[in-house]
């Protein structure tokens, strides 16, 4: 059986290195943890909705994270445009479908992002990924997962191999795959389901690293990775969410390349 590698230490150092601008339009909720988790890992964030310009910023930016978490139809607008665009200019866009399965609404602007924008990376919990899917099995509650990683496996295999991008599902496991290749992240801790905005955080880490890797299937481990570890770092010095939310950035931060070498939790196959 095939299998890979990746060296999430060596990217990490890549990214601090680069310091990559990572253009976000993403939702009210977050935009302001959002930020300070790009600025933790060694990013650095722009956040910009106008449709005016959003073109211009996609030029200069490493990366575009689209966030459908507070949705308008003028924000959609300006994600259409920034994506088309940076699809032009090779730039790799990561979608976040939050919330796709609860509405139609919501749902319907996931799968025409998808089909129009051509995102690199797709990040979603089970259910979202799952709604997104043939089947449309979704079952969403507002953006709580409802259904289980393994479930969305094979949904997660067909969405990657019928738009040639990585799907990325997150929950208690993380699974990552391009349709070719799969991965298993164990890193993480109960207490990140207790913040809001940590899906939203993940996925504008996984713009900075793919911002910095080519291969998005190696860009979207690495992103789950280092941010699961970095929420065990937080557990280890905070117990309640407050604190805790605080606790993340400071990890982010504080992890090194070998602190991640070290205490990576992933394996990797052939997907079938």
């Amino acid at each position: 059986m095939a299998t890979e590698t990746v060296d999430i230490a060596t990217l990490l150092g890549v990214l601090r290195e680069r310091h990559p601008l990572v253009h976000n339009i993403t939702n009210y909720v977050v935009m302001n943890s959002t930020a300070n988790t790009l600025l933790a890992l060694g990013a650095s964030p722009i956040m910009a909705h106008a449709i005016e310009e959003v073109e211009e910023l996609v030029d200069i930016t490493g990366a575009l994270v689209l966030n459908i978490g507070t949705l308008s139809k003028p924000w959609i607008d300006a994600m259409f445009h920034a994506g088309k665009h940076a699809l032009i200019k090779r730039i790799p866009v990561v979608l976040d479908p939050v919330g796709a399965g609860a509405t139609r609404f919501r749902t319907q602007t996931a799968r025409e992002l998808i089909q129009h924008v051509r995102p690199a990376i797709l990040r979603g919990n089970a259910s979202e990924i799952l709604a997104l899917g043939p089947e449309g099995a979704g079952g969403a509650r507002g953006v709580d997962a409802q259904h289980g990683v393994a479930l969305a496996r094979q949904t997660a295999v067909t969405l990657a191999r019928t738009f040639n991008m990585t799907v990325s599902v997150t929950g208690p496991e993380d699974y990552v795959t391009d349709g070719r290749r799969e991965a298993r992240i164990r890193n993480g801790h109960p207490l990140m389901a207790r913040v809001t905005g940590t899906g939203c955080a993940v996925t504008a880490v996984t713009g900075a690293f793919a911002a910095v890797e080519p291969d998005a299937f190696r860009a979207a481990v690495a992103s789950l990775v280092m941010y699961g570890m970095a929420g065990e770092w937080a557990a280890q010095r905070a117990q309640y969410p407050g604190s805790y939310a605080v606790a993340l950035l400071d990890g982010l931060s504080a992890l090194m390349p070998d602190d991640v070498r070290k205490g990576a939790k992933v394996e990797f196959s052939a997907a079938e």
